[in-house]
């Protein structure tokens, strides 16, 4: 089982310039699942294949090792930690990689597979004596750390961490490169509980577990540092960086984190001198990334499954199951008071122990589950205030504090709703990054168009009236004219001279751009926003026709057609690329079709044929202006399943699903990898693992999308309406709704700009609604509602954010507002008939507009055979939607096959 290849000539002359003794060959091993390759001299790991693999896949970056062969390149077996003796305040630092030497290797017996001392490649001041064990127990590859205390006086480890090496390097390689080749990964944050999940980019590869080997929590999630400046460009576009388990964060949280509160609660160990304490990790495959939690059940670790997710607004209950063979001792929250719970008795098992949750105070919380083993887990959650309420104040904040209204302005941008920075409370005037305070691309467009959705979501009077001025004023004339859409903010001094350019902003960057590149109009990603506003206005004046007073929605939604025509007319920029957000172009054929705009229709229907039959001869269609990018998914899904391409669907699909987990924790949870945008639209300045950024909101559509479609796929349903969640939390009490949260451990903030946070806002009003399953293991679930009966029919409550759509799962009814707002559905499954009970406006928000009447679209998403919903009354139809009269301010039908 056990060899160890030794090599002289046979490796490239390029392994003798490093530090890591790749020149001095390899220690090569056998597992059931695995095919390991360690670094002799180093005994880090070189290689990690899955077994009988007989493809290039490797979830190491061995192909590109001898790049990452010096000192500060961390590896998988490395081990960083902070001590100091008891009683003393200054840690102690140690680290393998810095100062890298050859390992002492022991000899080995039994399960182990190499064991080493790492005292060479440590201090030599180190208060702690570290050997390194690769062992197999019960046929489990395991990485082992021996701690001991080699002192006379006690030590207390402050910090303790192993560095995790995975390939997430798309540096120099092509598209089918990287999605053939690398993976990416993420944690949840659990404790005891907590895992890593490595998931290959294909989406259809067995994934990487990481699990805790005794009492190893993941106690902390940190970013490592190394030279940016090497060539494969670390912390970059195409090289995120890598990250440490850390299994204690005490001397972390009293230093670099001490102006925040983390994840979970830092802790410290002591050792007696001489005592030795083992921590570990071990390594096991998945059968695939939906059976991830199967296989933690059967590693007979902590799952907890959250309904609807862990973002969590007020007025709505949210359901939390786990599953451990230790039965439950205790439940506890910090901040005190944040969270109560109840048992409830959903689950069809008793696998699974299931609770209420109710959130009380607003922003983050942690829920630790304490077992009867002493086990401990943490489950993150994030409350709002009710998701009505969120709409609301997000509308009044983008159209009063974010509102600019300055007729001297030189580049045309008053009337308007522009980036807003909340570290200062002010509308954003001035920045480097020229389309920030230019109104364009995603960091400058997105709070009209943030405001402009929002409208078609939870309509308001006044805020339609400043849209409508805006549209009037400046989108049509100012960014967009004629030509295409372009930013209007620009850096050149002599053409306005009245201009007070601020002097404490560096303007020498290729970003402050001239009046001839802001104009330019050659980017078809800035387009769709402004087809996106146009459309919003279109269902708005449609459906709520006293609220207009500008123009006609038949001009709102011409003017969305001829942007649709202009990008797609050949002299635009990526128009062939899946572009974010443009499902709202799906929408609006779909409303082409409704209103009987034949030409209209036909013409969106081929420039978007043309650009799908692109799509289908490639495997990887998903490119970008970026080397890699989770933007172009979304349309891709979108106008594969218009057109029946089912292949190039599910590739989008399994893509999206490599990078968007389902972990017990609000931040990771349904949230998209986006990881360079900050650098181009935050305030926050760095590459770093985004939370919650648009990718949440825009890749949450295919998930939702394909849910409907397959509606017994519950991982597509968790997963998609976390995403579509994700939004939700990015808005403050006061309404301001930041582009993303920072999650370095030293931050854990949300950043100070907008931002982009418009398209993240898009997916969200595109999608959200009230999800009815009858679960299999949990029984009936609302996502978005609460069911309050089961017996003798179902009712649900609706409770979400828009109150204009709802999906009954068993019949795969899709049930959508263009006016109005759910209350309240019974559903009887003897008869498959559903009432609906429909209100004129969403309660309890003053400023919501009452529609004139319900108009109800009733579909059948699923090939279930079931056919369509129709109501028993006699109602009229008008573009494809039922129209229900209110009576004394409510409105009821009933559906049937």
């Amino acid at each position: 089982m056990r060899s160890v290849h030794l090599a002289v000539l046979a490796f490239p002359l390029a392994f003798s310039s490093g530090t890591l003794g790749l020149q001095d060959g390899f220690l090569s091993f056998d597992t059931p699942s695995f095919s390991v390759e360690l670094v002799k001299d180093s005994q880090t790991l070189y290689s990690l294949k899955t077994k009988g693999n007989t493809s290039a896949f490797d979830f190491i970056p061995s192909d590109v090792m001898s790049e990452r062969q010096s000192n500060g390149n961390y590896h998988l077996g490395d081990l960083t930690f902070r001590a100091r003796v008891v009683g003393s305040s200054a840690w102690t630092s140690g680290d393998t990689s810095t100062q890298r030497q050859i390992v002492a290797a022991q000899n080995v017996t039994g399960n182990t597979l190499a064991a080493a001392g790492l005292s060479p490649t440590l201090p030599k001041e180190s208060l702690l004596n570290i050997t390194r064990r690769w062992a197999l127990s019960d046929g489990e590859l395991q990485l082992l750390f021996d701690v001991k205390n080699s002192q006379q006086q006690a030590v207390e480890i402050g910090a303790l961490g192993a560095p995790l090496e995975f390939n997430n390097i798309f540096t120099g390689r092509t598209a089918a490169q990287t999605n053939e080749l690398c993976s990416l990964f993420d944690p949840y944050i659990g404790q005891d509980a907590g895992y890593v999940q490595v998931t290959p980019l294909l989406g259809t590869l067995p994934p990487l577990l990481v699990l805790p080997v005794g009492k190893s929590p993941l106690e902390g999630w940190r970013f490592l540092p190394e030279d940016t400046s090497t060539s494969l460009g670390y912390q970059s576009q195409t090289f995120e960086g890598l990250y440490e388990w850390q299994f204690h964060t005490l001397a972390y949280a009293e230093n670099e984190w001490k102006n925040v509160t983390p994840w979970n609660a830092p802790s410290s160990a002591v050792l007696q001198p001489g005592e030795t304490r083992t921590y570990g990790l071990r390594f096991v495959l998945a059968p695939s990334i939906r059976g991830i939690e199967s296989e933690l059940v059967a590693a007979k670790r902590p799952v907890a499954i959250g309904i609807p997710g862990y973002i969590l607004p007020s007025d709505q209950p949210g359901k939390l199951f786990l599953n451990f063979p230790s039965s439950v001792k205790s439940l506890s929250v910090s901040p005190a008071g944040a969270l109560s719970w109840a048992k409830n008795s959903d689950a069809k098992s008793q696998e699974w122990t299931g609770y209420t949750i109710t959130g009380h105070a607003w922003g983050r919380s942690r829920l630790t589950i304490t077992y009867a083993d002493g086990t401990v887990q943490t489950v993150h959650y994030y409350v709002t205030k009710p998701a009505v309420q969120v709409l609301a104040d997000l509308g009044t904040f983008l159209t009063t504090e974010s509102w600019f209204d300055d007729p001297a302005d030189p580049f045309g941008r008053s009337p308007s709703v522009i980036s807003y920075d909340r570290e200062v409370n002010a509308v954003v005037r001035d920045d480097p990054r020229a389309w920030i305070p230019g109104l364009s691309d995603e960091a400058g467009a997105g709070s009209w168009l943030a405001a402009s959705a929002k409208q078609f979501a939870q309509p308001s009077a006044a805020e339609v009236a400043k849209m409508e001025e805006f549209v009037n004023k400046t989108l049509w004339g100012s960014i967009q004219n004629a030509n295409g859409s372009s930013s209007v903010y620009f850096y050149q001094p002599n053409l306005v001279p009245e201009y007070d350019y601020p002097s404490s902003i560096f303007w020498g960057n290729w970003w402050s751009w001239n009046q001839a590149a802001s104009f330019a109009t050659d980017r078809a990603y800035d387009y769709v926003h402004v087809i996106a506003a146009y459309w919003s206005l279109y269902r708005v004046a449609r459906n709520y026709p006293d609220l207009v007073k500008t123009h006609t929605w038949e001009w709102y939604l011409n003017q969305a057609v001829m942007t649709v025509a202009t990008m797609t007319d050949g002299r635009v920029g990526y128009a062939d690329d899946g572009l974010m957000e443009e499902t709202v172009i799906r929408y609006l054929l779909d409303d082409l079709k409704r209103e009987g705009l034949s030409a209209n229709a036909t013409l969106v229907e081929s420039r978007m044929r043309a650009r799908e039959t692109i799509w289908a001869g490639e495997r990887y269609p998903f490119g970008s202006e970026m080397a890699w990018d989770s933007t172009g998914q979304e349309g891709v899904y979108a106008w594969a399943t218009y057109f029946n391409d089912t292949t190039t669907a599910i590739n989008a699909l399994n893509s999206i699903l490599a990078y968007q987990p389902t972990v017990p924790h609000w931040g990771y949870n349904g949230n998209a990898r986006r990881y360079w945008d900050n650098v181009y639209g935050g305030k926050l300045q760095r590459i770093e693992r985004q939370i919650h950024h648009y990718g949440s909101g825009l890749n949450a559509i295919p998930l939702i999308s394909q849910f409907r479609a397959t509606p017994t796929d519950s991982y597509l349903l968790r997963v998609g309406f976390a995403g579509l969640s994700g939004p939700l939390s990015n808005v403050d009490q006061g309404g301001f709704a930041s582009a993303s949260f920072h999650s370095f451990a030293d931050t854990l903030k949300w950043d100070g700009y907008s931002g982009d946070y418009g398209p993240n806002f898009v997916g969200h009003a595109l999608e959200m609604g009230t999800y009815v399953v009858d679960h299999p293991d949990f029984g009936w679930q609302a996502f978005g509602g609460d069911v309050i009966a089961t017996a003798p029919r179902v009712r649900v409550r609706t409770l979400d954010s828009l109150r204009r759509r709802v999906f009954i799962a068993p019949l795969g009814a899709w049930l959508s507002l263009d006016a109005g707002a759910f209350e309240e559905l019974e559903l009887d499954t003897e008869k498959d008939t559903v009432t609906l009970t429909i209100a004129p406006s969403a309660p309890g928000i003053p400023g919501a507009a009452s529609a004139p009447e319900a108009r109800l679209v009733v579909a059948n998403t699923a090939d279930n055979g079931l056919g369509v919903l129709k109501p028993t009354a006699n109602l009229t139809q008008d573009a494809g939607a039922w129209v229900i009269p209110f009576k004394n301010g409510v409105a009821s039908v009933t559906l049937a096959l």
